[in-house]
């Protein structure tokens, strides 16, 4: 008989108290990390504006039982809900996720980093419309914008070493984690307590990745944030009344998260926390693309008025690309639905070499009728550059690189198009920022009249004032 397992509570894992000591005790000094977080809160609530013109999201959004309002309660932007921090992180995750528009972190694991947001926003809204209601003094941004890289942070260190997907978990476990340390902090827990909380996150069940890949792609993969993030706001609220923790739930032999759903193996980390993860954060400006895709979309945007006229002389399409662009979207066969199609890097290759451009539209029923798109994608093929995939994962460079050459049938082809930056990487920031706030923009436009949206505009654009704002005060100027 084996020696019985020790009924000695241990204490916690390191995993555990490294995030509770970073967002207890680190302090955020990068102007860089502040700065880009504005800019990420920006093109995160437009994502979720946007996504409110689409029903298949609009379905899931509001309280549980229809009608009912909470006093204090969170504020959802770009709608007249009124609700509970739990549910109205939901419903602002839902929104910022719908289309798969917002900013990315790509290494291991890959993922959202904003997706946080739902949860931060939510409880920050709801903390700070109850402490004025009370005569205190309410949270401001800025403490929203140290809560967003934080959950940036822990999201994005544990992910550049450790690939949830390839034990066919998905990323928003990640999500939940972050999202429950920042939002633990927001709520003024202890550090013991947030030890409690984040051990809570790791012994949830955690989401597969089914929802994601064929044959089963479906639209989950568009709330699936949300439901994590909104979770995380309930463990951190549980986490509160004194309930307790689960010391080794990482590390703890046969039942911990390590042997259950890691192979036995425990987490590696490349860097300890700081503000690395939101100073290099990918954003989506251009395309509303799986960002694997975003560069192969600008190479076929490129390459749109040289093949528009020439469709049916097309022979092949060679796309070089990277190793996980190959094992994440590189899809035959029948598409079922927009969740499927934004999935497809033929897809989102054929679509903008016929009508040069990729917009969320592009992805719905009417567009993908079109048989000039599939008979494009029976001709792509996919092929690995070794170096593009090294790169991806060189921390210095972090390229998602794609290069696309059409063939014709007469034997002549187009010179091949190679992007290895997307517009929305930090080395190109300069030339994505005007393009962000073009996009935020327009997104205001869809759901705000003009003085209301050059209000919030005004305001974002001012980092000071920005950091300043009461949330609630924010919060307020989003509403419908």
């Amino acid at each position: 008989m084996g020696s019985p397992i020790s009924n000695v509570r241990p204490k916690p894992d390191r995993v555990l108290t490294d995030i509770a000591d970073y967002v207890t005790r680190y302090e955020i000094k990068s102007k860089e990390a502040f700065n880009t977080a504005r800019l990420c809160l920006m093109d995160t609530l437009g994502c979720g504006l946007e996504a409110l013109s689409y029903p298949a999201c609009t379905k899931l959004l509001g309280p549980v039982v229809p009608g009912t309002v909470v006093p204090h309660g969170a504020r959802v932007p770009g709608t007249p809900f009124q609700l509970d921090p739990v549910q109205a992180a939901f419903n602002i995750g839902a929104m910022i996720r719908w289309l798969d528009f917002n900013d990315t972190w790509l290494a291991a694991e890959w993922g959202h980093p904003s997706d946080n947001l739902g949860g931060i926003l939510a409880t920050a809204d709801w903390i700070s419309r109850s402490t004025v209601a009370h005569g205190r003094k309410p949270i401001v941004m800025r403490e929203v914008l140290e809560a967003m890289i934080k959950a940036h942070e822990i999201q994005g260190v544990i992910a550049l070493e450790n690939s949830f997907n390839r034990v066919g978990l998905d990323h928003v476990v990640l999500v939940k984690v972050a999202s429950t340390a920042v939002v633990s902090r927001l709520l003024g827990l202890s550090r013991d307590e947030i030890i409690n909380a984040v051990s809570n996150a790791w012994v949830d069940g955690q989401s597969l990745r089914t929802y994601r890949h064929a044959p089963n792609t479906g639209s989950r993969k568009s709330w699936a944030a949300a439901d994590a993030t909104s979770r995380a706001v309930r463990l951190a609220l549980i986490a509160k009344t004194g309930e307790m923790g689960y010391p080794s739930v990482l590390s703890a032999r046969t039942w911990g998260f390590y042997d259950v759903l890691f192979r036995g193996k425990e987490f590696k980390f490349q860097r300890p926390y700081g503000s690395y993860v939101m100073e290099n954060v990918l954003f989506k400006i251009s395309f509303p693309a799986e960002f694997h895709a975003q560069t192969a979309v600008e190479c076929a945007v490129t390459l749109h008025p040289q093949v528009k006229d020439r469709l049916d002389e097309i022979k092949k399409i060679t796309i070089r690309t990277h190793e996980s662009a190959i094992r994440i979207i590189d899809k035959k066969g029948p598409l079922d639905n927009p969740a499927d199609r934004d999935h497809c890097i033929q897809y989102m290759v054929a679509v903008p070499l016929i009508h040069g451009r990729l917009t969320a539209g592009d992805y719905e029923d009417e567009v993908a009728a079109d048989p000039r798109i599939d008979r494009l994608r029976d001709k792509m093929e996919c092929v690995e550059d070794k170096r593009f995939s090294k790169d991806y994962l060189d921390p210095g460079k972090r390229s998602i690189a794609n290069a696309i050459t059409v063939h014709f049938k007469d034997g002549s082809k187009t010179r091949e198009m190679v992007v290895e930056y997307p517009i929305g990487h930090r080395r190109r920031r300069k030339e994505g920022i005007p393009v962000l706030e073009a996009k935020f923009r327009t997104n205001l436009a869809r759901r705000f009249p003009e003085k209301q949206r050059a209000a919030i505009l005004e305001l974002c654009r001012d980092q000071k004032r920005l950091e300043a704002t009461p949330v609630n005060e924010f919060v307020d100027m989003f509403v419908i």
